[in-house]
């Protein structure tokens, strides 16, 4: 009898433990299902003028070099436009996944600018997922051209102007994105008296990816507020990023010639319909310079 009970118990105790075992291999299966970050609804933090959802990792820095020629429609004796050139080049770093500062200068306008750029909220999937991201650009510009008016007392704030923005967007696929971007300016300083220092904007971007390295780009503004459209047109920009190892490089046609956002939003006045567009290139480098995690 004793060895008819024991030998029972242990059946009951391996069977015990079996099912003990069972139930372990289903909890550590359900913990691999996890919630994950969406990533590359774009290849750049830009789409071709505007912010991007797209972030920096942690102490990578972005040497950005944006270049566009003169006006296609400027004809052979100005090869195309290819006779004139306007430029930005930048530096981004990322302070975190989440965080990215930058600052940069344009010949035209000989202008400085710097922003930050902060995201609350991230695309994700699996378990308790968020289905767009949200991001915050808040930026600033500083004219340094001599004052074109010298009789008059010009102040150094006159030189400055502020935007700020938010983008809402989301990879519905492998190949396609999509982002909004109602963004407003302030302009501390205008030409005339008629003009309003604040300027609102929607913007739009999109990427279709169209082979394993090339995608589709463009990038729009459609002007709500502020500005005269009998001069000022909406900025509109189409192109195709190519991807080559640590660089992005762009090629791209758009209608305005400047590349931040004070510029290209309230100083745009070439009609795509009159020919009146530049052939560009974005050229973006990535570079590890302080520790990843």
């Amino acid at each position: 009898m004793q060895k008819l009970v024991a030998g029972l118990l242990l059946v009951i105790v391996s069977q015990i433990g079996y099912a003990q075992g069972d139930l372990l291999s289903l909890v550590e299966k359900n913990d691999t299902i996890k919630r994950e970050r969406v990533t590359n609804a774009f290849k750049s933090s830009r789409v071709i003028n505007g912010h991007s959802i797209e972030f920096l990792g942690k102490g990578v820095l972005d040497v950005r070099i944006l270049h566009r020629f003169g006006e296609v429609s400027s004809g052979i004796s100005n090869l195309f436009g290819l006779d004139q050139a306007s430029m930005r080049f930048g530096l981004d770093y990322g302070i975190s996944n989440n965080l990215t500062v930058g600052v940069g200068r344009s010949n035209v306008g000989k202008e400085l600018d710097g922003f930050i750029k902060f995201r609350p909220v991230a695309q994700t999937k699996g378990p308790g997922s968020f289905p767009f991201s949200i991001v915050l650009v808040s930026g600033i510009t500083l004219g340094t051209q001599p004052w074109t008016d010298t009789t008059r007392k010009n102040y150094f704030t006159s030189r400055m102007d502020f935007y700020n923005e938010l983008i809402i967007g989301r990879k519905f696929s492998d190949r396609f994105s999509l982002q909004l971007a109602p963004i407003f300016i302030h302009r501390n300083l205008v030409q005339l008296a008629s003009e309003e220092n604040d300027v609102y904007a929607l913007g739009i971007g999109t990427r279709f990816k169209l082979w394993k390295r090339i995608a589709f780009v463009a990038d729009y503004h459609y002007i709500a507020k502020g500005l005269d459209k009998k001069i000022y047109k909406d900025p509109l920009s189409v192109g195709f990023d190519i991807e080559t190892g640590g660089h992005v490089f762009q090629l791209h046609f758009s209608n305005s010639t400047g590349m931040n956002e004070k510029a290209f939003i309230t100083n745009t006045t070439g009609d795509w319909g009159k020919g009146e567009v530049r052939f560009g290139f974005n050229l973006s480098r990535v570079f590890t310079v302080g520790r990843h995690h």
